[in-house]
């Protein structure tokens, strides 16, 4: 077969790939969306929980689908409101009246001290999150020109509003700065006007496609959709791997360009090199987020799936789109650094001497990594775990700013009471009871209808708080011992012993317990996945072990030192409950990644030069490219702390950390140590079979030199 003919199938091969790719696109985009099931309860939480019980109970009630925005009105000095200021605000009390149900509201309590002033005014919740926060917003801007008073809309709705409104644009935002950052990032990594624009042309439309695939796919196997937090974590998850995987390839096909005339070889053999790795990576990824379909959180399910499709889309862009668009555009595209063949290979002096000097000193260089990593752990001994309600935002909205008005004066629980359901015959006996409790500042009768009742009570401590746990635990136990006061069993449930506490406070406690047992079931399975998928990938058993527990210690070493920063420099209370397991899976199975890029080709180098020999080689050849992609996904995932909820940043600055330590740490200095320290042991009980075809490594070209 002659050249000319070898380069216009390679050309028709490639132009075909990409025209069906952009068949696959359009029948992505004209799939129709299915409608977004219902969610199984506000928390995403089973019929198994106490709260979803009591919701769904709840919609017994004659009033099922309202709840109290909680008007708080104050002077700015904090002083004592005159008989004017009372007047004025009962004045406008009576205006309220057309956002409530029924058209009346109760006239305004003012707090002992005289402070504060508290207006309830039930509006309907019926039409969904659109219509409560229209509502919110209308509420605020009739009590916008109350004279010489501060008027602030907290309670439940107000919370729903503001939860909504931070998000406004949050997703144009967040792809904007991922878009720059990882521009940016690719432009200083090629050092060429043009080689950067390709890859993230097609990263940035494989996430497009995947925010497009996942809103057809998560309401498909019916599950509840909530954009804005999945959908962020999606888009970050996607650009960094479909960017670090583009990284990988590029890097060999320059390799292979220096070897090869034929660009469309070089791109065949570049592709067997890095399919193995790349499959491998990202099947570790799809396997680790896949195991959030057991977690107890709806929410968490939904992420599972929206990131297996999107590192799916990633591991499908990198090994046949981009392969093709590259070839397109020939060697032209690296200019000025154009690989020739025969060129002089630039060695990676950095890696070169950085391996040499690991090689020298291996149980020094993994004694001092591993206290490292150790002394980094010992910074989150002193950790909290748990966020208030009001501690949820970076930047304070108005319903936060209103509960903590309300709560100098009032029970810090009157923005969201608890609800008690009950039977309508033992309503004033669990009422009694859980008057008693401590922690407890008021308990009532609230609305009630054929089969059950509520019991509104309001709690002295923070919702979300420690001691607001340890009251809702104290209550759950005083109602259920009272006498028939076990309601019907909700849709779903077991009949209950006893009386039931729910309601958004309940909820959260409830969350917090459920992210407790998603840590003990998933922690474990997800180590014992990535143990496999890297006993099949390197034959072996030592390596793996070895390979686990490093990322293991990462975790905990990205634990300890971004909770120092938390602690002490962004001033955060304490870690959202549901942090930790986010981030052991993200972190293990992205931080896998690095370790199966540099161990397959350390294992490959192997074959011709030994263990030892292998292991620099690789350290060498993979320095630059794996320093970059792991630079960059850390930078990415810190792209998460543009979103305003406090647990997207941390969730983005503990994976940044971790991922740093990966690439920079474990990756550069102690698994090549650990390897220089076990020769060919390192891959017990396999072994590495010398080819005998190769006498020498195949020589590298560091990408180094180009970063």
């Amino acid at each position: 077969m002659s050249v000319f003919t070898r380069v216009a199938r390679g050309r028709l091969a490639a132009w075909l790939t990409v025209a069906a790719a952009i068949v696959v696109a359009a029948a992505v985009f004209g799939t129709p969306q299915p409608d977004n099931p219902a969610p199984v309860s506000a928390t995403g939480l089973s019929v198994e929980w106490q709260s979803t019980q009591v919701q769904r109970l709840q919609d017994q009630l004659p009033s099922s689908d309202v709840q109290p925005a909680i008007v708080v009105v104050s002077r700015g000095d904090r002083g004592a409101l005159s008989e004017a200021d009372r007047a004025s605000v009962d004045a406008r009390a009576g205006e309220l009246g057309r956002f409530a149900v029924g058209g009346q509201v109760s006239p305004a309590q003012v707090s002992p001290d005289g402070t504060v002033a508290l207006i309830a005014i039930p509006i309907d919740t019926a039409g969904g999150q659109e219509a409560v926060t229209e509502t919110v917003t209308q509420l605020r801007n009739a009590l916008a020109d109350l004279p010489g008073l501060t008027a602030e809309v907290t309670g439940s709705p107000a919370f729903t509003a503001d939860l909504s409104s931070v998000f406004d644009g949050a997703d144009i935002t967040l792809l904007a700065v991922t878009a720059a950052v990882v521009a940016l990032l690719l432009l200083i990594t090629y050092r060429s006007p043009f080689l950067w624009i390709v890859p993230l042309v097609v990263v940035a439309a494989t996430e497009q496609l995947t925010l497009r695939a996942v809103d057809v796919i998560v309401p498909g196997v019916g599950i509840n959709l909530q954009q804005g937090q999945v959908t962020g974590i999606a888009s970050v998850l996607v650009f960094g791997a479909a960017t670090d995987y583009a990284l990988l390839l590029i890097a060999r096909y320059r390799e292979e360009l220096r070897r090869d005339e034929d660009r469309f070889a070089a791109m065949r053999a570049a592709l067997r090199r890095t399919a193995e790795p790349i499959l491998a990576s990202g099947g570790t990824v799809v396997l680790g987020v896949l195991t959030l379909l057991l977690s107890e959180q709806e929410t968490n399910r939904a992420l599972a799936v929206a990131c297996a499709t999107g590192v799916v889309f990633a591991m499908l862009s990198a090994l046949f789109v981009l392969p093709a668009v590259l070839v397109l555009f020939g060697r032209g595209l690296f200019w000025p650094f154009v690989p020739r063949v025969g060129g002089a290979v630039r060695e990676g002096r950095l890696w070169g001497r950085l391996g040499a000097a690991v090689q020298r000193r291996p149980v020094v260089v993994a004694t001092l990594a591993t206290l490292l990593l150790g002394g980094l752990a010992l910074g989150g001994l002193g950790i909290r775990t748990g966020l208030s309600e009001t501690e949820q935002f970076r930047a304070e909205p108005e319903a936060v700013s209103g509960a903590q008005t309300l709560a100098r004066a009032f029970p810090a629980g009157s923005t969201q009471p608890v609800a008690v359901i009950t039977t309508p015959a033992a309503v004033r006996a669990v009422t009694d009871a859980a008057t008693a409790v401590p922690g407890v500042a008021s308990a009532r009768p609230g609305d009630a209808g054929d089969a059950v009742a509520q019991v509104d009570v309001v709690l002295d401590a923070e919702p979300g708080t420690t001691a607001s746990d340890r009251a809702i635990e104290a209550l759950r136990a005083a109602v259920a011992a009272v006498p028939d006061s076990a309601p019907p069993a909700a849709a779903g449930a077991d009949a209950p012993s006893g009386a039931l506490v729910g309601g958004s406070v309940a909820a959260t406690y409830d969350s917090d317990e459920a992210n407790d047992r998603d840590l003990r079931l998933i922690l474990p399975i997800i180590l014992l996945l990535v143990g496999a998928v890297l006993v099949l990938l390197l034959r072996g058993l030592l390596a793996p072990l070895l390979l686990v527990l490093t990322v293991i210690a990462s975790f905990f070493a990205s634990l300890g030192a971004a909770w120092l920063l938390f602690d002490h420099v962004l001033g955060f209370p304490a870690l959202d409950s549901g942090v930790l397991l986010l981030a052991f899976v993200f972190l293990v199975a992205l931080g896998v990644d690095y370790n199966i890029f540099l161990v397959t080709r350390a294992r490959e180098d192997a074959r011709s030069a030994g263990t030892r020999a292998g292991m620099l080689s690789a350290l060498k050849v993979t320095g630059g490219v794996i320093t970059s992609a792991g630079v960059l996904l850390a930078a990415v995932f810190a792209v998460l702390g543009v979103l305003p909820l406090i647990t997207l940043t941390q969730i983005g600055i503990i994976v940044c950390i971790g991922v740093l330590l990966d690439t920079l740490l474990v990756r550069t200095v102690l698994v090549p140590a650990l390897a220089f320290l076990l020769g060919d042991r390192f891959w017990w009980p396999g072994r590495i079979t010398r080819d005998p075809v190769q006498a020498t490594p195949r020589s590298p070209e560091p990408v180094s030199a180009h970063v």
